[in-house]
Parts: C-alpha cells; structure tokens; sequence
C-alpha cells in the first residue's frame, strides 16, 4: 500500500499519535542520555590531561 492509498482511522490515528509520543519520550530520554555521556567525556578528557601532565612532571622530576 502507497501513503496516498493509506486509510485514515480515528483507531489508527489514534495509535500513530501514541507512537508518537512514545518516540518523543525516546528522543527526550536519548538527548538527556547525550548530554550525560557529554559530561562523562569532558570529565575523562580533564582526568586524561590532568594525569599526563602529572607523568611529565614525574619524568622531570626524576632527571
């Protein structure tokens, strides 16, 4: 069936509009997952720099 065959419903409307909002909660619960990872990154990379020059400061130090 084409979408210009496609029959409109009120059932059917109905349950693509549910299926729409659950999709929007996913979206929202996807961007908010997003965001988090973000901060998980920003962390690490801070950590990973933090950690490396501490290395080079040790390294230094030893010479």
């Amino acid at each position: 069936m084409e979408a210009k065959d496609a029959v409109h419903t009120p059932s059917n409307a109905l349950s693509l509009n549910e299926e729409l909002i659950e999709l929007k909660k996913r979206v929202k619960e996807l961007d908010k997952e997003n965001r988090h990872l973000k901060e998980v990154n920003e962390f690490l990379e801070e950590a990973s720099a933090f950690f490396a020059a501490s290395r080079r400061k040790s390294t230094k130090n030893r010479d």
